[in-house]
């Protein structure tokens, strides 16, 4: 594969486009256009590995193939033939097709998915895979009749970052934890405190975004896995972002009351590589005290869509707005709840600053000025 421009595109959760949108700026990329799902934006292998590296609020990063207008399987098949699929697999590499069907003559995904896949095989010259290795991601998407074949870079989701092997009950995704931060206009130059960290992911984040430390430093990619691999660009940009990370100089700190789940959050803390960082320890909500200075509160509180309706959770949403209030004054608070009622159980003044997804649950991300 060479190193010519390409039409790229980041994906994002619902409400996460514009953020990411300012991490491509930030990073330097071209013909950025927030759509929804995602960022379109454009480069050639260095922006696809950087993109990968350093975007803390993405899902994925993929490449456009192709477009075209398709009606029938054999003119889908005779165009499939046609791309340059060389490009992005090796001979002994796999091919996995999702294909998805809207407004268009063409509604069997599956059909659609095992029609690719032998174009992908006649175009490479080839009639057995090895099921046992590498596999090459391709998302099909039909709309009016109009293919749009893109090619995912990534490989797993680029939430995994590679630290969070345990979970606490109902995680929250590294990606909209980030998202979150950068949305609240958190810069890593303030206090933060979470005091119901659960697995802490909230708090590594934090200390991730607050170090300036590659969110995909540690991790493999598909694009590994491309014909055209460059090996030395991917180790030299990693080396300039190691040599870019910096001091954290501010408290960061989380409180979880139950000792597995804190147990989890040590582990996660140390294999991403800041357990020193941060600041973890066993406490009830009602007894958490602020560090010195001013900064953000933030968490995420069961809600009963994740741990079921039978639990009255309005206690523990009202102690949330005490501790917010009294401990915490002059602070920044903010915390994510799907539900209206329970969020103003806290009593404090809410604002809702944005509508995110958290697994597939459609939130309110709540601020306060306490």
């Amino acid at each position: 594969m060479k190193n010519q421009s390409e039409q790229l595109f980041a994906v994002t959760a619902p409400g996460l486009e514009e953020i990411c949108a300012a991490e491509l700026q930030a990073l330097g990329m071209a013909a950025i256009r927030v759509v929804a799902g995602g960022v379109e934006f454009s480069g050639g292998l260095r922006e696809i590995y950087l993109a990968n590296l350093w975007l803390r609020s993405a899902s994925r990063v993929l490449v456009r193939l192709g477009a075209f207008k398709c009606r029938d399987f054999p003119d889908l098949y005779r165009k499939g033939v046609r791309l340059p699929w060389g490009r992005f697999l090796r001979p002994g590499t796999g091919v996995q097709v999702r294909a998805s069907s809207q407004r268009s003559r063409l509604i069997h995904s599956g059909r659609i998915a095992e029609t690719l896949a032998d174009a992908v095989n006649r175009a490479l010259g080839r009639e057995i895979v090895p099921a046992d290795g590498p596999r090459q991601l391709v998302l099909a998407r039909f709309e009016d009749d109009l293919c749009q074949l893109s090619v995912d870079s990534s490989g797993e989701l680029l939430h995994r970052r590679g630290y969070r092997v345990e979970t606490a009950f109902a995680p929250l995704r590294e990606t909209l934890a980030a998202g979150i931060l950068l949305k609240l206009g958190w810069d890593g130059s303030t206090p933060l405190v979470d005091p119901l960290c659960g697995s802490g992911t909230f708090v590594i984040e934090a200390a991730l975004l607050a170090g300036n430390r590659a969110p995909g430093l540690s991790r493999p990619f598909s694009f590994m896995d491309w014909p055209g691999f460059r090996s030395g660009l991917l180790d030299a940009l990693r080396l300039e972002a190691r040599r870019s990370e910096r001091p954290v100089a501010v408290p960061l700190c989380g409180g979880e009351r139950e000792p597995e789940a804190l147990a989890a959050a040590h582990r996660n803390a140390a294999r991403a590589g800041i357990e020193t960082l941060v600041q973890l320890r066993q406490q009830e909500l009602e007894r958490f005290v602020a560090p010195p200075g001013r900064g953000l509160v933030v968490c995420n509180p069961p809600y009963g869509k994740r741990i079921g309706r039978d639990e009255d959770l309005r206690p523990l949403f009202r102690s949330l707005g005490d501790v917010y209030r009294d401990r915490f004054r002059g602070w920044k608070g903010a915390f994510i709840c799907p539900d209206d009622q329970l969020a103003k159980a806290t009593a404090l003044p809410l604002t809702r600053f944005a509508t995110l997804h958290n697994g597939g649950i459609p939130v309110s991300l709540w601020t306060a000025d306490l």
